[in-house]
């Protein structure tokens, strides 16, 4: 059960209720994290400028390989409200069949980049407590990445850093739609909803 029950759409304070509205774009509904976010309204606008500015590509990154970066972050965490919720979006911006089944071992896949898989080892190690970037894993980051992408991609691990505390702490239950796609993509690697019911 949820630490703190998300609101309805019709209980939004109107300065927030536009702004959650990308959420019915990027993910297909607004989710139960921003549902208890929302009630205090200066969080919830502050983390979704956050998030339109850090999913907004401008370099090499595509929104998909975002998406995948944010499930390497919370993989790493253990969030799988969040796991869920990446797999999702992802897929919605276009992830295919294979490359979804081969997350969990992206590093012997064909259907990941060298590129991408100096992401997800980047985004493994950042988000890592205690941190586990090294010299060699930044240097095959330098690889493929120039410093604008890698400003890109150390954003989206921050952010869900956050997310992945918010919706780990607050139990936050997941969704019919996420909980769908972890079924389909995850569940024979050991994912599970767990708490987020």
């Amino acid at each position: 059960m949820a630490l703190v029950k998300p609101l309805g759409e019709e209980e939004f304070a109107p300065e927030v209720l536009e702004l959650a509205q990308f959420f019915k774009k990027t993910l297909g509904g607004i989710p139960n994290s921003v549902r208890t976010m929302i009630r205090r309204p200066a969080i919830a606008k502050a983390f979704t400028q956050l998030n339109m500015a850090v999913m907004e590509c401008h370099g090499q990154l595509t929104p998909e390989l975002k998406r995948l970066i944010g499930y390497m972050t919370s993989l790493t965490a253990g969030c799988r409200y969040c796991q869920a919720h990446t797999a999702l979006a992802a897929k919605r911006f276009g992830s295919t069949d294979e490359r979804l089944n081969d997350l969990w071992t992206y590093r012997g896949s064909e259907h990941f980049s060298d590129a991408e898989k100096a992401a997800f080892d980047f985004a493994i190690a950042a988000s890592s407590v205690p941190n586990g970037v090294t010299p060699e894993i930044e240097a095959a980051l330098k690889e493929h990445w120039d410093d604008d992408d890698i400003v890109e991609i150390l954003g989206v691990i921050a952010l869900f850093g956050y997310l992945n505390r918010w919706n780990d702490s607050m139990g936050t239950t997941l969704e019919e739609l996420p909980t769908e796609v972890g079924q389909n993509y995850l569940a024979d690697s050991g994912w599970e909803v767990g708490k987020h019911t």
